[in-house]
């Protein structure tokens, strides 16, 4: 099968032609997509029908291992049954609209914020799938900023200085920010993570800003002013010009890079309006042999 992507925005995102993505099993598409995404970071399958079983089992064969210390397990069990299935939804088990103080509801409110799936985790998140089950009849976008091209228009007198910074990422920290508040054994199970300011992508060479809502400080030597620099970056690197919008439709299934992008929910009326989005991410460690991956699901 040969694959098509129509780009969508001027530096990254696009459309692929029609696929089912549950019967794709052999080498060569699956290849094709990882190229894909190599290119443009963000990919937009349409009409995908997958359940729960299909949407993990995609996901490894593509990539490999599965992040499964997600934030939101610390706070209550996943109504699925597996952690690896990230519950990106505004409904309870019974499939009631949550409450406004419902604290699972606050707690998804900091997806509104500029961030990066487990970049608060060790190996960080790679790539992350989110399949589209019930949109709301109003506007319920996602925005995506390419951190690639954010990184390649800075001066290279400012590129130069980010060399061997890091910083902490804490999903604690960015709830904290909007109010959120966590007991001490929550908080105990969320330190947070350690990555470098810039990432080198090792399939394309390319390098992006690795920034997020929950990039808390920055470590390795003193930085005047380091959160105030951490604060312009985000605003320089969610430029309009940098910034892909998707609006939902029923069966979409997209693919980002979390190394080369960020993204946000873009607010509705969430205590009117049911939504319902259940989100896998991949880790961020040696691509295991194709041939391996396409025989082990």
């Amino acid at each position: 099968m040969t694959l098509r992507f129509h780009q969508l925005h001027p530096q990254f995102a696009a459309e692929a032609s029609a696929v089912d993505l549950r019967a794709v099993r052999d080498d060569e598409t699956l290849e094709q997509i990882r190229v894909g995404m190599d290119k443009h970071a963000v990919l937009v399958f349409r009409d995908q029908a997958f359940t729960s079983d299909e949407q993990l089992a995609f996901a490894i064969r593509l990539d490999g291992e599965i992040h499964r210390k997600t934030g939101i397990s610390v706070l209550q069990k996943s109504r699925f049954g597996d952690e690896a299935l990230t519950d990106v939804s505004n409904v309870g088990s019974s499939g009631e609209v949550l409450a406004p103080d419902s604290r699972r509801r606050l707690y998804g409110l900091a997806n509104r914020l500029w961030h990066t799936d487990a970049s608060f985790q060790d190996p960080r998140g790679r790539y992350s799938m989110l399949a589209a089950l019930v949109v709301p009849p109003v506007a319920a976008d996602t925005e995506f900023a390419d951190m690639r091209t954010a990184y390649d228009t800075l001066a290279e007198e400012t590129k130069a200085s980010f060399e061997g910074l890091h910083v902490h990422h804490s999903i604690a920290y960015s709830r904290m920010t909007l109010g959120f508040e966590f007991s001490d054994e929550e908080s105990d199970r969320l330190k947070g993570a350690i990555q470098p300011l810039v990432l080198n992508t090792p399939r394309t060479g390319r390098r992006s800003l690795y920034l997020a809502s929950h990039a808390s400080r920055i470590l390795d030597r003193p930085v005047p002013d380091g959160r105030l620099l951490l604060r312009d970056l985000m605003e320089h690197a969610t430029r309009p010009e940098f910034v892909y919008r998707h609006s939902w439709r029923i069966g979409d299934f997209v693919i980002w890079d979390n190394r080369a992008t960020m993204h946000r929910a873009r607010p509705f009326d969430d205590t009117r309006h049911r939504r319902e989005m259940r989100r896998v991410t991949t880790l961020d460690v040696g691509h295991p042999h194709p041939s391996r991956i396409a025989r082990a699901v």
